[in-house]
């Protein structure tokens, strides 16, 4: 079915009307929508192609909506309602699940086209998200229906993010996770579309666990070649391991982790045991919010651990605020945006910070929440649909943002100055992981770590001019 034209607007809402349901009824199911009491409701889907989407009884929940010509957001979802739940649906269950529990599988898609495409290609055990991140609801579910869970995403960097994301979540409730690697630049859609379903299938039999997946994208890239990378690549192994609830698949990726490492067992255990004494808002990244300054004289963490002596003058958190203020007050450099902090990513080696599921940027919860809501659904959607999904800290954040539309004077010094505190922050970040690494290397290893230290020490001082100083010369 394809979304009201506006021609059609009025004839729809009488034809409804006369059914007995009336604008309040389809105000309050989020069929239409007006921004204050005053403005006449108009439907929330129009000019779309239109997807029903069921509930596991089979019965209609609500809708998506796939825009038909230009404009964004590109896809719009039924607003949250009593019957509607992005977090608690998955498109096409009512219709999969006899084939999910025939063939004790679930291949796991991330929209609407992908699972149509394969379901006509004769593939039926595949659900989506709809486009979110997948819930401990959605979870849940899915390890109701069957033990193996296939993840078909996307082949760019967002996708395999999103993999191993939803990997994690998936492990912890026991569930067997393979990964479905497709050639480069195509989507299940596109591959399903040239290939056909055998070819498919093909690719269903040698996909790989998903922590092998892990370990295999660390070697290729050379993560386990020297000790200033191998406690990075570790970094993005351990969470894994620690959601894995399933006891001899806990201990086989140990194994594994050990070997591919090699670091003792015993060592990966008891880094397993203990709560990590570094401040984190995800796995292996310092914690954002805490402001780093040059000027603190050394300390050292129970144990022994140096504490780095390097830190910056300017919070690194204020600067992702700064980028998300621009992309919501300014929609037009939003894609800009987005690609500046894609390729910094880039700059700074991506691989783990894909494998850890987050952007490899930002850092802040609440910042990445609306970040991944703007880069769902366009900089420029409405408040209403932005906030779709989104928890209180982060809808607060939204609605301030949003409340002071004259907040930035000079967008483009903006955009320069947030993304240089960023690549100060990865610099110290790296200092502080060399002033680790330091005392445990030995002859030309050593050296080439300590000439590391000196070039970034140079570069921050470029970088930061006078903010930057150092107040000590680190153990070598």
């Amino acid at each position: 079915a394809v979304g009201f034209a506006p021609r059609e607007i009025g004839v729809m809402r009488a034809y409804l009307n006369g059914l007995g349901f009336d604008d309040a009824r389809l105000l309050n199911a989020g069929l239409l929508v007006r921004r204050d009491e005053q403005e006449e409701p108009r439907p929330r889907f129009r000019e779309r192609l239109m997807f029903p989407i069921l509930d596991a009884a089979g019965h209609t929940a609500g809708f998506g909506g796939r825009l038909l010509g230009p404009g964004e957001p590109k896809y719009l979802n039924s607003a949250e309602s009593a019957v509607f739940s992005k977090g608690r649906l998955l498109y096409n269950l009512s219709a999969a699940r006899g084939a999910i529990r025939r063939e004790d599988r679930v291949l796991l898609v991330e929209g609407y086209f992908d699972v149509v495409r394969l379901v006509d290609a004769g593939v039926e055990s595949v659900v989506a998200p709809m486009g979110t991140a997948l819930t401990d609801t959605q979870a849940d579910t899915i390890a109701g229906y069957a033990k193996t869970v296939f993840l078909l995403y996307d082949s760019d960097a967002a996708g395999q993010r999103a993999t191993f994301r939803t990997a994690d979540t998936l492990l912890a409730r026991s569930a067997t996770v393979r990964v479905v690697t497709l050639p480069e630049g195509e989507d299940p859609d596109t591959f399903v579309a040239r290939h056909g379903r055998d070819a498919l299938e093909k690719l269903l039999a040698t996909a790989l666990d998903v922590f092998d997946r892990k370990v295999q994208m660390l070697e290729r890239g050379g993560w386990f070649a020297d000790v200033q990378r191998k406690r990075r690549a570790l970094d993005a192994l351990l969470p894994t391991i620690r959601a894995t609830r399933d006891a001899i698949t806990r201990d086989l990726y140990l194994n594994r982790a050990s070997l591919a490492a090699g670091v003792a067992r015993e060592v990966l255990e008891r880094e397993l045991a203990e709560p990590s004494t570094r401040r984190h808002t995800r796995a292996g990244r310092p914690d954002a919010k805490s402001p780093i300054a040059i000027e603190a004289a050394p300390q050292v963490r129970a144990g022994g651990e140096p504490v780095s002596a390097y830190r910056s003058v300017v919070p690194a958190a204020a600067s992702e605020l700064a980028l998300i203020r621009v992309m919501l007050l300014h929609p037009d450099r939003s894609e800009a945006v987005m690609e500046s902090l894609s390729r910094l990513a880039e700059e700074l080696g991506d691989t783990t910070a894909i494998l850890e599921g987050e952007g490899g940027v930002l850092r802040d919860a609440v910042y990445q929440s609306v970040y991944d809501a703007i880069g769902h659904y366009g900089a420029a959607a409405p408040l209403e649909q932005l906030a779709e999904g989104l928890d209180e800290p982060a809808l607060r954040l939204l609605e301030e943002i949003k409340a002071e539309p004259g907040a930035l004077v000079d967008v483009g010094r903006t955009v320069d100055g947030a993304l240089a505190r960023l690549r100060e922050r990865a610099m110290v970040e790296r200092l502080s992981e060399l002033d680790r690494m330091t005392p445990l290397a030995e002859g030309e290893e050593k050296d080439i770590l300590l000439r590391e230290k000196e070039k970034l020490r140079r570069e921050l001082t470029v970088l930061g001019g006078r903010g930057w100083k150092s107040v000590r010369r680190t153990a070598t």
